[in-house]
């Protein structure tokens, strides 16, 4: 096979795993949101925030200090 037609299933697959990981943090941040509406004393958009900079350490977060009832 030729190597140029490697490189190019390589960006292929770099490509859809890129916005595989992005689908699962946009995932998270509104999971974390539409949970924080309902059983969070803090404020919602704060906790999104945590889970858009930081996804998987934000959701470990919300669910130990986040979640109250």
């Amino acid at each position: 096979m030729s190597p140029i037609l490697l490189q190019g299933a390589a960006g292929v697959a770099a490509l859809l795993f890129s916005l595989l990981v992005l689908l699962v943090q946009l995932g998270i941040v509104v999971w974390v949101y539409s949970d924080a509406q309902k059983r969070s004393d803090q404020p919602a958009f704060l906790w999104a925030i945590v889970a858009f900079l930081a996804p998987l350490l934000g959701l470990v977060l919300y669910f130990l200090l986040g979640r109250t009832r």
